[in-house]
């Protein structure tokens, strides 16, 4: 960054960064590796992200608000529609995009159809390669480099792991270097705009995620039905549906133990993140195809959502 002349304030930068990328590329962990704290659920399987997801980074020099946004995917049902809606919604008036690829994955057809959706953004677009650590020798990153620079005019590139927290310096330095000059819109220990109420949904779902095997985890909702706040707990009723009875028994488990070890997991999580005791009564209802229900589509989104059962 430029320096300031003596006696002048230093030059203060802020902005507005979508994070962008086709499924599993670890868009989310990046996000919470950039803002050094979890605000978006993380699991090996793809699709995790439903919504446009906004986490803040603040620094001496400047304030980066980033927007995690769903896998870029061709849209076959009503719920993966509503995700490209929020994709095609975070390339609008943006300062910057991170443009993030699995560094371990040969270049195919799908990464040249995403990068088409970039072509109508205004905003200069960086390419950040994932999972540098798994590469064996750096060398062999250069083809796929220059696959991707053949598709699209990237401003730079960096290869990093976010998992494992390496080449991010690097990366926050030039986000910083090109963003505008402007104020601090929020304050210092601001990380998200996402309130309690959705992050807890979405801690329930990361754990639905990670426990059950692949007949579940995309076709699960969480919904609060209950909030309440004492001086010694914050009582929380949550109920998973899901979209057939076979599901519902896989997510129960035997005499329940499914259900008890998500749920577990998840108030554990949320004493942590919310910093106290937390009671967790979770549920599971079938409600078939409500993947194509606007009412419980809204409920993707905590600016839509929807806390109640429209039985």
């Amino acid at each position: 960054m430029t320096e300031q002349e003596p006696g002048n304030p230093p030059r203060h930068v802020s902005g507005f960064v979508s994070i962008f990328g086709r499924p599993n590329a670890g868009k989310s962990t990046l996000l919470n590796a950039l803002v050094g704290s979890k605000v978006a659920i993380t699991a090996e399987k793809p699709q995790t992200t439903r919504t446009s997801i906004q986490g803040v980074m603040t620094a001496p020099e400047g304030q980066v608000i980033f927007i995690d946004t769903p896998g870029i995917m061709k849209p076959g049902t009503s719920i993966q529609k509503r995700m490209m809606e929020g994709v095609r919604a975070a390339l609008d008036e943006r300062d910057l995009l991170l443009y993030l690829a699995d560094a371990t994955a040969p270049f195919v057809k799908a990464d040249r159809e995403a990068l088409r959706l970039l072509e109508r953004a205004d905003a200069p677009a960086i390419l950040v390669l994932n999972k540098r650590d798994l590469v064996k020798t750096p060398a062999t990153l250069l083809p796929l480099i220059d696959q991707y620079r053949q598709q699209f005019e990237f401003a730079e590139v960096f290869p990093v792991s976010a998992l494992r927290a390496q080449g991010l310096d690097e990366l926050k330095k030039a986000i910083l270097e090109r963003l505008p000059e402007g104020p601090q819109y929020f304050p210092a220990d601001h990380v998200t705009d996402q309130p309690e109420r959705f992050l807890a949904t979405e801690l329930i779902r990361e754990k639905v995620l990670r426990e059950t095997h692949e007949e579940v985890p995309h076709s699960v909702l969480v919904l609060v039905d209950q909030w309440e706040e004492t001086p010694r707990l914050t009582r929380i009723v949550a109920t998973a549906y899901v979209e057939r009875d076979g599901q519902k028994r896989i997510l129960i488990g035997s005499r329940g133990s499914m259900i008890k070890r998500i749920g577990t997991q998840a108030r554990e999580e949320m004493e942590l993140l919310f910093d106290r005791r937390i009671y967790l009564d979770l549920h599971v209802k079938v409600r078939p195809r409500w993947r194509e229900n606007p009412t419980f589509l809204n409920a993707l989104d905590w600016r839509t959502m929807r806390g109640q059962d429209d039985a």
